[in-house]
């Protein structure tokens, strides 16, 4: 998971937790995942949510595994909040899958999505869609969500060492989910003023009716 999806997280979905919330996260990038560690390292002490994961793979300590992408085995109306961070534009038919989310939130309950758009072709093992506010926006209301916040945004620029000091930059790969020699090309273009990637994703809130 790159740094400028954490930075959105711990931004807008972090504040948004309360204690004893059910929530789901589709796609966990491990177990327990980044997202778990993060939530549960800054909540207050003794604050807790009750945290579930789906996955299409079955893996260990996995909540629901194994499952079909457009049909989760979960009743209506079971989580006060579900999170799909880095997941959507791995998602074949999205005009499926966001109705399906929508369908396991409670009612007043919170969807939210974190997506990038300025990533290349990234197969896991398939990649779809780069998606804008617009489109979420579109996906959403067919869903019977609400959205409270869908904007492109960045937040690595201000806290990520090699673009904090160096003001020429593009919509590209995340600084911190590069290799070695990612690393060395960034100091090598500075070094002739060449601009240098930072990552840029749609975060989207959306509450259901």
């Amino acid at each position: 998971m790159h740094l400028n999806s954490l930075l959105l997280f711990r931004k807008h979905i972090l504040p948004r937790l309360q204690p004893g919330m059910r929530v789901l996260e589709i796609g966990p990038d491990q177990i327990p995942s980044t997202l778990q560690r993060l939530v549960e390292s800054e909540l207050p002490s003794g604050d807790k949510v009750i945290w579930e994961t789906l996955d299409m793979a079955s893996r260990p300590g996995v909540t629901y595994g194994g499952t079909d992408e457009y049909a989760f085995p979960i009743p209506d109306d079971t989580f006060d909040v579900v999170i799909a961070v880095q997941v959507l534009e791995h998602v074949r038919k999205v005009w499926r899958w966001v109705p399906e989310v929508g369908r396991v939130c409670k009612p007043g309950g919170m969807a939210a999505f974190i997506a990038p758009i300025s990533w290349p072709y990234h197969e896991a093992p398939v990649d779809c869609w780069r998606i804008y506010p617009e489109g979420m926006k579109a996906l959403c209301e067919e869903s019977g969500l609400v959205i409270e916040v869908s904007q492109e945004e960045s937040l690595e620029r201000a806290v990520y060492p090699e673009l904090a000091m160096y003001r020429r930059t593009y919509p590209g790969v995340s600084c911190s989910n590069m290799q070695l020699s990612g690393r060395v090309k960034n100091i090598l273009k500075r070094l002739v003023l060449l601009p240098i990637p930072y990552a840029n994703d749609v975060i989207t809130v959306a509450r259901k009716v």
